[in-house]
């Protein structure tokens, strides 16, 4: 079932206490599997079988190793079971994959029983990049890498970034397609190519077969 697969997501800066219940409220309806919102929204109460799902180091990556693992374990200690961080792109870039491994590895370290997301910005990078980055990712204790931020100029995900990244991690994590995803078409590509999880805003067009307006 796809909602089993989405995570439901708000994490527009302009996001109110009332925009977030809402969303938690429409999650529950749709049966997606979690919420997922900025830790400035925390705590929150959920349904028993809701995740919840927060991000760190959101949407740059550009935050000290530090404060991205602080943010993620206040996070964690305010009832995340999932924290989705990002990674310092411009290190990608560079070719720094060992700085990135580092930072992915300090989160980690932070939050060692939650479930983590890495966010790589695949758009933003090549091929060799993305591959590089998913191993550092698994090397570092990731349970997921993420296509996307789907605040980038860049773009969100692609059919071709879930394949390489699912190649890539070979089993060894889990990949989540975000970004762009605004139709059941798209969302059903993704799967296709090796997405396990969904990041969606507009979750309720995508599943009734409508086009979202969401990010």
């Amino acid at each position: 079932m796809l909602a089993a697969m989405i995570d439901h997501t708000l994490l527009k800066p302009e996001a109110t206490a009332a925009d977030v219940q809402a969303l938690i409220d429409e999650a529950e309806e749709l049966g997606t599997y979690s919420v997922c919102v900025s830790p400035s929204m925390l705590p929150l109460k959920l349904p028993d079988d809701l995740k919840l799902a927060v991000v760190a180091g959101f949407p740059s990556g550009k935050h000290h190793s530090s404060i991205k693992a602080a943010e993620a374990a206040l996070a964690v200690a305010q009832g995340a079971d999932e924290v989705d961080m990002v990674i310092d792109v411009g290190a990608a870039v560079a070719g720094e994959y060992d700085a990135v491994g580092a930072d992915i590895a300090q989160v980690r370290a932070a939050v060692p029983d939650a479930v983590l997301k890495v966010i790589i910005e695949s758009a933003a990078l090549s091929d060799e990049a993305i591959v590089a980055v998913c191993e550092a990712a698994v090397a570092a204790g990731a349970d997921f890498v993420k296509t996307s931020t789907g605040f980038h100029p860049a773009g969100g995900a692609t059919v071709h970034a879930v394949e390489l990244m699912a190649r890539t991690v070979a089993g060894r994590a889990q990949v989540k397609a975000s970004g762009g995803i605004r139709d059941r078409a798209t969302a059903e590509a993704m799967v296709a190519a090796g997405a396990t999880r969904l990041g969606v805003s507009g979750s309720r067009a995508v599943l009734a077969g409508e086009t979202s307006t969401g990010y």
